[in-house]
């Protein structure tokens, strides 16, 4: 009698963000990246049971699990406390990412320093061990840094480690409370073939990092390289392991850094924290408002000053244009800092619908101080701006203008309208143009004026008043 063969089945699985299907495609039906399914080999046979293991930690109510191992623990950087939603979390695993030459290592060996030796000053509490895994750097670089930014702590230590195995002997024998490793893309596990950096050596490093953090109750910060399109290198699962994702941004002409949440499972995601790189390290700026206003004696043509709330703070943004004859068929079109596709529209909204000849104009808009703009808010400031630049009428001293502007030329109401008013008040500004709302703007301070139009012809009427004589 013939043996009945078992049919065994192939699986395919993403290499980005472990997607599984059963035959093979060229494309992921998750994250929809092209050439990223490979063959994971023969699977068990389906209804095989699995034996249980043993339970080595049972079950408990959850009333009775101690969430007092789960609160935060400050790292004295206000602005990264700030993004994290209040400090460190004993067991998260933080995958921090940026360009090269963006501040990531300046802003984690200061943070590294103070969580190491800045309880005491910050008014008592134990020292606290920190190990800084370095694998793009040699240790002495490192320490040299640290002494440019006074990083210097008796609990920080340093390890120059590419491997694995070796970084997480370092994490056995130290103990560490909080570990940093500089960057996840330079270790690599012996045990797995390919080069650093690759998909299944950054998701073995991960893991290991990960499953070290949670069984040690240990924090752990990763340092995450980007590509060129901005997002985070290596497998699309390595930002579903982690319990925070942050994105450190900023021009590398401007010493403005941004830091952003896009995943955090302890806070909030709509924090912004705001940092000044500095030539002696990197310090948190608690009140960016102005950093991003040009400081010019007089009115100049061409500039308008709007509000944008970048998570929960709004912020104080210029925005400048200049217009010039242009000498080709083909008017040249520049722009820095705010969306070409969204002031190419403004462009065309306010030739159609407010008369404004821009059609054989040379249009360069700007932000001042490197910020980028991309909320929607700031369409009345772009568009008052260009006005100004075409007429060559500087606007009134003391005004900001926000609101988004539709294809019809209408100006439709954005969110925290009253908020943003009370910011530019605080500032010393006196005059606000914003959207026309059915409940108005809410409570004005004393001494300011607010202006509510419906178009942006409306605007125009209001600000370029037609000439006497």
């Amino acid at each position: 009698m013939a043996t009945k063969t078992r049919k065994q089945s192939t699986t395919y699985r993403c290499t980005e963000c472990g997607w599984t299907t059963a035959k093979w495609v060229g494309r992921c039906g998750e994250c929809q990246a092209w050439g990223t399914v490979q063959e994971m080999g023969a699977e068990q046979e389906h209804g095989r049971t699995r034996a249980a293991a043993t339970v080595t930690t049972p079950a408990q109510p959850i009333a009775a699990v101690d969430s007092s191992l789960a609160r935060f623990v400050p790292t004295h950087v206000p602005e990264l406390d700030r993004v994290l939603g209040g400090g460190l979390v004993p067991g998260a695993v933080i995958l921090l990412a940026g360009e090269p030459g963006v501040g990531k290592s300046t802003l984690l060996l200061d943070a590294a320093a103070k969580v190491a030796g800045g309880a005491q000053a910050a008014g008592g509490g134990r020292p606290r061990t920190v190990l800084y895994v370095t694998g793009e750097e040699s240790a002495a670089q490192v320490k040299l840094r640290a002494e440019r930014i006074n990083a210097l702590t008796d609990t920080l230590y340093l390890a120059a480690e590419s491997d694995l195995s070796v970084a997480l002997a370092q994490v056995a024998a130290l103990s560490p409370d909080l570990l940093i490793v500089d960057s996840v893309q330079t270790l690599a596990s012996p045990e797995i073939e390919g080069s650093a950096g690759g998909v299944s050596q950054v998701r073995e490093v991960a893991a290991s990092l990960i499953h070290a953090a949670k069984t040690r109750n240990m924090t752990t910060l990763l340092v995450g390289h980007v590509t060129k399109e901005g997002s985070i290198a290596g497998p699309r699962l390595l930002e579903h392991l982690v319990d925070v994702v942050c994105q450190f941004e900023g021009d590398k002409h401007s010493r403005i850094r941004l830091l952003r949440a896009v995943k955090n499972r302890f806070g909030p995601t709509d924090e912004v924290g705001c940092f000044d790189l500095e030539e002696n390290g990197i310090r948190s700026v608690s009140d960016p408002s102005g950093l991003f206003v040009s400081r010019t004696p007089v009115p100049v043509a061409g500039t308008c000053l709007s509000v944008t709330v970048e998570g929960r703070r709004p912020l104080l943004a210029e925005v400048q244009a200049l217009l010039d004859k242009s000498s080709t068929a083909q008017p040249r079109r520049a722009t820095a800092g705010l969306d070409s596709a969204r002031v190419a529209m403004l462009l065309a909204v306010l030739q159609r619908r407010a008369g404004v000849a821009l059609a054989a104009m040379d249009c360069y808009v700007s932000t001042v101080g490197g910020v980028r703009l991309t909320e929607p808010a700031t369409d009345l400031a772009v568009c008052m701006a260009l006005a100004s630049a075409a007429q060559d009428r500087p606007l009134p001293q003391r005004l900001v203008c926000f609101g988004e502007i539709g294809l019809a030329g209408e100006v439709r109401p954005v969110p925290e309208i009253n908020r943003r008013i009370q910011e530019v008040a605080r500032l010393g500004f006196t005059h606000a143009v914003v959207p026309a709302t059915p409940d108005g703007p809410g409570k004005i301070p004393p001494g300011f004026s607010v202006r509510e139009v419906t178009t942006v012809g409306q605007a125009m009427e209001l600000l370029f008043p037609p000439r006497q004589g």
